[in-house]
């Protein structure tokens, strides 16, 4: 009877420590690069906030999240990459907000069998020829809000713009997208640098342009510059963007200077999405401001990786990787489905600057593109 006993505790043990041993592979270890100082600092630590706000809201207790500041420098990025990938054995990585940085660290970490989901950079290479099976874009790719901003202004009547925009690859594909869909005059192309703070040159050639209209892409601390400096210039040229030159972030440092801007976004505070009006409510109590943009795609990059978690084990790459494929989770910008190439299709809206009561923010005045994809998945072999 003891024998019996003895073996059958022993097997009692095994199974339970086999139990153990499968739960602790079906754990998930994520690993967060992210802007955490400097000019675009705010960026990253919204997406870090939205983010974590979700895998809290998920109930899910076995996601870990290592979260590094990558200093806005893809050096730096990548040194964090390999000590993620070969120290800390994440299975996920995410939190990246630059488009040059992503393209110095998404190619290495997914050859390794990582999977990437993207909350922010979306580099018209990865898109395309560059793409891979582990590769997800939550966000949108680099052209889209300046594809739907051409073509807006092309159908409410603008018939000459200047356009501006950092180089990088970010700034180089929004221009590109906005330059397809407009059918007017491209009078003047200004690239600047990234992380540039004074657009005295830039600010003179806006005044001297006979254009109707400067469109600009500023993100960060480097949009906040530009429009404070654009302010006090007496310049008078009707301005527009995409969301990252006019979101929350830089309203607030901004303030009544950008009163009555048109910007294009895939979300907004104001959008009528099942459970957007739960996500800003959430945000706002926890953390003590409005969410921005960046804030909304951690969130829905956060609440597709739980979705995953819950139909599959990362370690099953394939089980994973089509859990991913289904985004079976509810957006906050509403309707979400990934295309062929893991990159969004959704709707653009276009918002304006307005004030409520004390606070400047953004609110919808209409759609500026249905069903919206990039054009770069035709070249993308998966």
């Amino acid at each position: 009877m003891t024998f019996k006993t003895l073996g059958l505790t022993l097997g009692l043990s095994a199974a339970l420590c086999a139990a153990l041993t499968t739960a602790a592979a079906a754990e998930i270890k994520v690993g967060m690069i992210t802007t955490l100082s400097g000019g675009g600092a705010g960026l990253g630590i919204d997406v870090r906030d939205g983010f974590l706000l979700a895998i809290e809201r998920s109930g899910r207790d076995d996601i870990e999240v290592v979260i590094e500041d990558d200093q806005q420098k893809p050096d730096v990025a990548v040194q964090l990459a390999d000590k993620m990938v070969q120290s800390e054995k994440v299975d996920v990585l995410t939190g990246i907000i630059w488009s040059n940085l992503a393209m110095a660290v998404v190619p290495s970490v997914t050859a390794q069998g990582k999977f990437y989901l993207s909350p922010n950079a979306g580099p018209s290479a990865l898109a395309g020829a560059g793409c891979h099976p582990n590769y997800f874009n939550v966000s949108w790719q680099n052209d889209a809000f300046y594809e739907a901003a051409g073509g807006w202004a092309s159908e409410n009547g603008i018939g000459s713009v200047m356009l501006m925009a950092p180089n990088y690859p970010a700034g180089v594909d929004g221009i590109t997208g906005f330059k397809r869909f407009f059918k007017g005059e491209v009078k003047d192309e200004i690239y600047t640098t990234l992380g540039q703070t004074d657009y005295a040159a830039e600010i003179a050639q806006v005044k001297a342009s006979d254009a109707e209209m400067l469109f600009y892409f500023l993100p960060g601390g480097m949009g906040i510059s530009f429009m404070k400096q654009y302010a006090g210039s007496g310049a008078d040229k009707p301005l527009m963007g995409p969301a990252f030159s006019f979101d929350q972030g830089i309203l607030g440092a901004i303030g009544d200077a950008a009163l009555g801007v048109k910007n294009t976004a895939h979300w907004s505070k104001d959008l009528d999405a099942p459970g957007n009006a739960e996500f800003v409510a959430a945000f706002s109590e926890k953390y003590g401001r409005l969410p921005s943009l960046y804030a909304a795609q951690g969130y829905d990059t956060g609440l597709l990786l739980a979705s995953a978690a819950a139909k599959a084990d990362v370690d099953d790459a394939d089980a994973f990787r089509a859990a991913l494929m289904e985004a079976d989770f509810q957006s906050v910008r509403g309707a979400f489905r990934f295309a062929p190439n893991h990159h969004p299709i959704q709707t653009i809206y276009m918002r304006e600057v307005v004030k409520e009561g004390d606070v400047v923010t953004n609110r919808i005045i209409g759609t500026a593109a249905t069903e919206h994809t990039d054009v770069y998945g035709a070249d993308c072999k998966m």
